[in-house]
């Protein structure tokens, strides 16, 4: 048995669990955890079925590219997950998603503003956009990391959903509330103008969550 099936088996539940949530469609997406002690990333499989993805399916990699472990390719966003742990080693989990509405505003190029004061101790904030690159690239990390200061989440532009955490538990929870903040934000618009939490009480949150 693989010394490092027990981060397989997490890949593999949260893979399946974010497919279920609905955060993912088909086979798009992709979930990695990584062991800093040991220097290997453990990552989704490319063009896998959820519904057939076992634990065994999970590649184990560096982040330089080598595979160890696993029959079928790494996700070809491999890039993107090893440039966000390479330059943000709080990072332990990263997942990246394609949920409906919180990828409708990375289509259209807006940022989802600071209007439920839940953001703050989930995401850090407002859920900033990635500058657009290519898929599987690393320019496509390096993105993701300038968007990803001083926030757990943030929207790909023309893409998806990156979230990041210490745990994968962590960043699938950061996932599900991006959706959750785009489809509130989404609704509201439709019935008025939102508006942000106010400055004050955004000051005085950072303060209470340790954000500063």
């Amino acid at each position: 048995m693989s010394k490092y099936i027990e981060m397989k088996k997490e890949v593999q539940r949260i893979a399946v669990k974010s497919y279920n949530q609905g955060l993912v469609a088909g086979t798009s997406g992709n979930v990695s955890l990584y062991n800093s002690e040991e220097q290997v990333m453990a990552i989704t499989a490319t063009n896998l079925d959820y519904g057939v993805m076992t634990p065994e399916d999970v590649v184990i990699m560096s982040l330089d590219g080598n595979q160890f472990e696993g029959e079928l390719k790494p996700s070809s966003e491999w890039l993107m997950h090893a440039e966000v742990y390479k330059q943000k080693p709080e990072v332990k989990a990263v997942i990246h998603t394609h949920s409906p509405r919180a990828t409708s505003f990375a289509v259209v190029h807006e940022r989802i503003p600071l209007v439920l004061v839940e953001m703050l101790p989930f995401i850090g904030g407002d859920i900033p956009l990635a500058k657009f690159a290519l898929p599987a690239t690393v320019e496509l990390g390096l993105s993701a990391v300038e968007a990803l200061k001083d926030r757990n989440a943030c929207l790909l532009e023309n893409h998806g959903v990156l979230a990041v955490g210490t745990t994968l538990e962590q960043a699938y929870l950061r996932a599900v509330y991006v959706e959750d903040a785009a489809t509130i934000y989404h609704f509201a618009r439709q019935v008025g103008h939102p508006k942000l939490v106010p400055h004050d009480a955004e000051e005085t949150l950072k303060v209470r969550y340790n954000l500063k």
